[in-house]
């Protein structure tokens, strides 16, 4: 499972106590997920932490407290972190435009909530808010394939994508008959039948380079199994190896960016990182690593070091040097 970011998870940890404040009858920890976009393990390991978390001294009675009672999980000790939000007149009216552009996407989820959200913050806004013109906005990729998903799966259409293929940094076309669209630690998947692949796939949102629906419908198997997302998004097969691979400071982007299995913070180097990853595809690891020069060394499995230590060697006799690769 992809790790989360330190800068994703501390937001949810700052809004996490304001949020349980403003319904101190307590909430569904389901529910607290859904709205959060994470799974409930990953909730119960935030909470743990919050328990830390708290006022100078630390003791019993200056941390963070929350109680739980049967699957509903409510504050009783919030170590002031209850300010609420105050929005200067520029960042209200910037809101506002971003809100106004969402509604105007097709197949925005949510847009109830976003209506609400609007008059709220054009409330706070006041007359300067009235005043904001129309303006030419882009919007971000992802929604926009995000929108065009939703259209096909609401029209029950096949679709055609272009989907980057990070383990094989390859791009690739293909169609697909979408099957359901799932939201994973703030990420959007789209599950879908993929007709090149004879198989069910799981395309990350922000990996589709283009996306169009076709007038053909949308026709997955009878009886295809769903993937369960409580084990895991990633789910090699039975035959793929083990990379271990140990991660330099300017290469943790690696973790979050790619299906790690394991992630854990190490002193050496400096700042790094060691992170497992099950692939199929052995030759995409000697390829990540020796993109990353020298950021990234292998320590398993043997023979893939021995072919990335072989390829260094190789790169430095063409360019003359004849020098001995580090770790050689």
């Amino acid at each position: 499972m992809t790790a989360p970011t330190t800068t994703e998870r501390m937001s949810r940890l700052l809004a996490l106590v304001p949020y349980l404040t403003a319904r101190p009858e307590g909430v569904p920890l389901p529910e607290v997920a859904r709205d959060f976009g994470v799974p409930e393990r990953q909730l119960r390991r935030d909470f743990e932490l919050l328990w830390m978390c708290g006022l100078p001294g630390y003791g019993p009675g200056d941390l963070i407290d929350l109680a739980f009672e049967g699957d509903r999980v409510r504050v009783t000790f919030t170590a002031g972190m209850v300010r609420p939000l105050r929005l200067t007149t520029d960042e209200a009216v910037a809101l506002v435009v971003a809100l106004r552009t969402l509604l105007e996407l097709p197949g925005l989820a949510e847009r109830e909530a976003v209506s609400r959200a609007l008059a709220k913050v054009s409330a706070v806004a006041g007359h300067a808010g009235e005043r904001v013109t129309p303006v030419a906005l882009s919007v971000d990729a992802r929604e926009q394939a995000l929108a065009v998903v939703r259209e096909g799966l609401e029209r029950r259409r096949a679709l055609h994508l272009h989907y980057y293929v990070p383990t094989r940094d390859e791009r690739t076309e293909r169609t697909v008959d979408p099957i359901r669209l799932l939201l994973v630690d703030g990420r959007w998947y789209l599950e879908a039948w993929c007709r090149r692949a004879e198989g069910l796939r799981l395309f990350r949102l922000d990996r589709v380079d283009d996306v169009a629906v076709l007038d053909e419908p949308a026709a997955p198997p009878a009886g295809v199994h769903l993937r369960d997302v409580d084990a895991g998004l990633y789910q090699p097969g039975p035959g793929a190896s083990v990379v271990r691979l140990r991660l330099a400071r300017t290469a943790r982007w690696v973790a979050e960016y790619y299906p790690v299995e394991e992630v854990r913070e190490v002193e050496d180097p400096p700042g790094g990182l060691a992170v497992a990853v099950r692939t199929a595809d052995v030759a995409w690891a000697r390829r990540l690593v020796a993109s990353l020069g020298g950021a990234a060394t292998v320590e398993e499995p043997a023979e893939l070091a021995a072919a990335v230590a072989a390829d260094a060697r190789a790169a430095l006799q063409r360019y003359g040097a004849g020098a001995t690769p580090a770790g050689d």
